[in-house]
């Protein structure tokens, strides 16, 4: 039963990150703008780059996608384990921690794309895709916070960080108070955390004021070098 156990986990935590790995926002602008979002402004390949070199609508669609790639490793590794339960050391693996996993692996393929070099995006929108599939008003909670930080701020770095703290600072009280399960805990902190780090960057442009804001774009004939 536990090797049986194990074996899945494995198996969804591996779909859930090739299916991350997905890089929706490099393959619609190459295929609506052609442009290779790689080489303009962040160097990433989220939503928010594709709008500045590709466009609104490649950004639509890329980010939707991106949230999809979320929301399809937790449900598929919800098929994938099925109603199965062990418990090693009375630590129990069900359902709910295979999914918990399968949408962190989906964020790490996002984050770093085995198709890109270990290179990507900032996994926000996967983060949230994984929301949607685990705690549909956590997401809903923490994606306001982003609309309403970018939006007043103009700066989506900003907006996205405020976001994923603020699901953070909904879920602990969440699981405390209200019994959540732990697992949504362990979603929230190692998810805000890898997208804190992926944001490290936008962080040290905010700080020295060389941020761009939404609605800027990054003139194509000059490329911005990826800062680091």
């Amino acid at each position: 039963m536990i090797a049986t156990m194990i074996a899945r986990y494995m198996a969804s935590m591996t779909v859930a990150y090739l299916l991350g790995s997905i890089p929706w926002g490099l393959i619609l602008a190459k295929k609506m703008a052609k442009v290779d979002v790689r080489e303009w402004g962040s160097g990433k390949v989220g939503a928010t780059n594709v709008l500045r070199s590709a466009g609104k609508k490649a950004a639509i669609i890329s980010g939707l996608l991106d949230v999809l790639k979320g929301s399809a490793a937790v449900l598929l590794a919800g098929l994938i384990i099925g109603k199965t339960y062990a418990a090693i050391g009375g630590f129990g693996f069900g359902p709910l921690l295979a999914q918990v996993l399968a949408g962190l692996a989906a964020v790490a393929g996002h984050n770093w794309s085995i198709f890109l070099g270990f290179r990507g995006g900032s996994g926000v929108a996967t983060f949230f895709g994984g929301w949607f599939a685990l705690f549909p008003m956590v997401a809903l909670l923490g994606g306001e916070v982003l609309v309403l930080g970018a939006a007043s701020t103009l700066f989506m770095s900003l907006g996205s960080i405020a976001g994923v703290v603020g699901t953070y600072a909904v879920v602990v009280p969440l699981t405390i108070f209200s019994g959540l399960p732990i697992e949504y805990l362990v979603y929230a902190l190692v998810g805000t955390g890898m997208i804190i780090y992926t944001h490290r960057g936008n962080i040290q442009r905010l700080l020295a004021g060389k941020e761009l804001k939404l609605g800027q774009k990054v003139d194509r004939a000059v490329p911005v070098p990826v800062q680091e």
